[in-house]
């Protein structure tokens, strides 16, 4: 069926089309050209004052796994406290089900979600979780940097191959499309009683150091070729004064493509009465001086959340601030984590900073293609809440209004009221779309060009652009609506998306010996394929 959609204004910069009104062609769930004769179009949708982009994008949002389940279990009253869902659908009346996520980001126009953080050993469930989800596609980072197996490879300084053949065999077995590390060794040096780990210490028993682990991954990720850098979650998490990391960690980067995560939380000072300021400046500028780095936010909004991390040493010592008071902190073999509910309050000193640096940091960064809109759902506040986070960028008026509401103190403090900045639409359109796509090596979508993937999004455009971004008048998913007027009218199952680098399977050998001898399953019990997950979980794998 070939679909021509008329009249809209589309933004789609990964082509240079700023707003023009130009058409739109699909067929059989791809972009195509025009025919000759507009005429031969089957359906023709007219969009006049409407908005079209690609489908959204997210590259870091916490959807599924061991973390997301026990939250679940945890918060079984903010499960009442949410929006009534659909009746009919399983778990109509639990927050955060798989059908719930996929329904909620697509209403909003997004089509791809990246669960950044899939520890190995639980890689299977967390696929389940994610075939789960309805509608939009997905894809995993496997969570590197506090495993056993190559903190022995580092501390017994083996060859940097088998450390890259380590790597390319962790990306196959868990069919993710990347890597992460999360405050690298820092799990394993809770487990010996730390609490505390710098980019510069060294993990007890092993004698390497984060900076080692985190240098040696960036290395193996470019050798594979992996489109995705090293996705880092920098060490000393929500420490006042922990921009000094942020910045260390991006010269110790040397040159070489890393994404730090969610850096609201690396952005804050020691200056003060309270021992605590915006550092958004610093990391701003070196951000801006440094084009291997890219960087998304995880901007804080003011509610109730709850916040979900394979950072145990964090949220070990943010347990004393749970909100509701009850937590879970926990061990694996490979890693670790807690989840600790939180609200974030407005009037709030440090909460209200929380808020303006990331702000700040939107508004200082220089280069939208390198800079991402998250929230690290749910940790600084529900995916739920992008519009609003659009309208704050979009709408300087907004958000000084705002200022004038939160903490008086904070509000003195922060740069936020001096920048003028607003964003537009092709910055939205680049920064969720287009630069996304890019980021992860997505060639087939974040962008309206022939052969990329239909997916669409359509938007009223609106003064108000939180109720704009809230309701998508229509997406399209594989060229096929599933939304209409802010509602889904078709339910569908996007695929799972991974990479398959190329790596020397002798590694295996090692692999196997250790399996044998440290762990209570073989080793190809361990791996997933792509027929697994079609067999078993009805997942749909797309190797890039």
């Amino acid at each position: 069926m070939l679909t021509r959609l008329t009249g809209g204004r589309v933004f789609d910069p990964a082509n240079n089309v700023n707003g023009e009104v130009t058409d739109i062609w699909f067929r059989d769930g791809l972009i195509c050209e025009p025919p000759q004769d507009p005429r031969e179009a089957d359906a023709t949708i007219d969009l006049r004052g409407k908005i079209v982009m690609a489908g959204a994008i997210d590259i870091h949002s916490h959807i599924a796994g061991g973390n997301v389940n026990t939250a679940r279990a945890l918060l079984p009253e903010q499960h009442l406290a949410e929006r009534a869902r659909y009746a009919r659908l399983p778990f109509a009346g639990a927050k955060w089900s798989t059908f719930d996520t996929g329904y909620r980001y697509a209403e909003m126009g997004f089509t791809f979600v990246v669960e950044p953080a899939v520890l190995p050993i639980n890689a299977a469930q967390a696929h389940a979780e994610l075939a789960d989800i309805p509608i939009i596609d997905k894809a995993g980072l496997a969570i590197v940097g506090n495993d056993d197996f190559l903190l022995r490879l580092l501390r017994d300084r083996a060859d940097p191959q088998q450390v890259t053949d380590y790597i390319g065999w962790v990306i196959h077995a868990t069919q993710c499309l990347g890597v992460k590390v999360i405050n690298a060794g820092g799990a394993t040096a809770f487990k010996f009683n730390q609490r505390h780990m710098s980019l510069d210490e060294e993990v007890p028993m092993y004698g390497v150091s984060s900076r080692t682990i985190l240098n040696a991954v960036q290395r193996a990720v470019v050798q594979l070729g992996i489109a995705h850098p090293v996705h880092v979650h920098c060490n000393n998490l929500g420490v006042a004064g922990n921009v000094q990391t942020a910045l260390n960690t991006i010269d110790a980067a040397d040159g070489l493509p890393m994404h730090l995560a969610h850096v609201q939380f690396y952005g804050y000072g020691d200056e003060g009465d309270r021992g605590f300021s915006s550092g958004a400046s610093a990391l701003a500028d070196k951000f801006n001086a440094h084009a291997n780095i890219t960087m998304d936010v995880g901007q804080v909004l003011f509610g109730q959340t709850v916040t979900i991390s394979g950072d145990v040493l964090r949220q070990f010592e943010a347990r004393g601030i749970a909100n509701p008071n009850k937590w879970v902190i926990w061990e694996s073999e490979d890693g670790g984590g807690g989840i600790v509910p939180f609200k974030y309050r407005q009037r709030n000193f440090v909460n209200a900073l929380q808020w303006a640096i990331g702000l700040e940091l939107f508004l200082l960064a220089d280069d939208p293609w390198r800079l991402f809109f998250t929230t690290d759902h749910p940790n600084g506040a529900p995916f739920t809440a992008y519009p609003e986070l659009f309208r704050l960028l979009m709408d300087r008026d907004y958000r000084n209004r705002w200022l004038s509401d939160i903490n008086a103190e904070a509000a003195d403090i922060c740069l936020l009221r001096h920048l003028d900045r607003e964003y537009d639409l092709n910055d939205i359109a680049i920064m969720t779309r287009a630069a996304p796509a890019r980021l992860l090596g997505l060639a087939d979508r974040g962008h309206l060009a022939p052969g990329a993937v239909a997916d669409i999004a359509v938007y009223e455009e609106q003064d108000d652009k939180a109720a704009m971004f809230a309701r998508a008048h229509l997406l399209f998913k594989d060229g096929q609506k599933v939304v209409e007027h802010g509602r889904v009218t078709r339910n569908c199952f996007g695929k799972t998306h991974a990479v398959a680098p190329e790596f020397s399977t002798d590694i295996e050998r090692s692999i196997g010996n250790y399996f044998d001898r440290y762990h209570l399953v073989d080793m190809e019990a361990f791996k997933l394929s792509g027929d697994q997950m079609q067999e078993t979980l009805g997942s749909e794998l797309v190797v890039h």
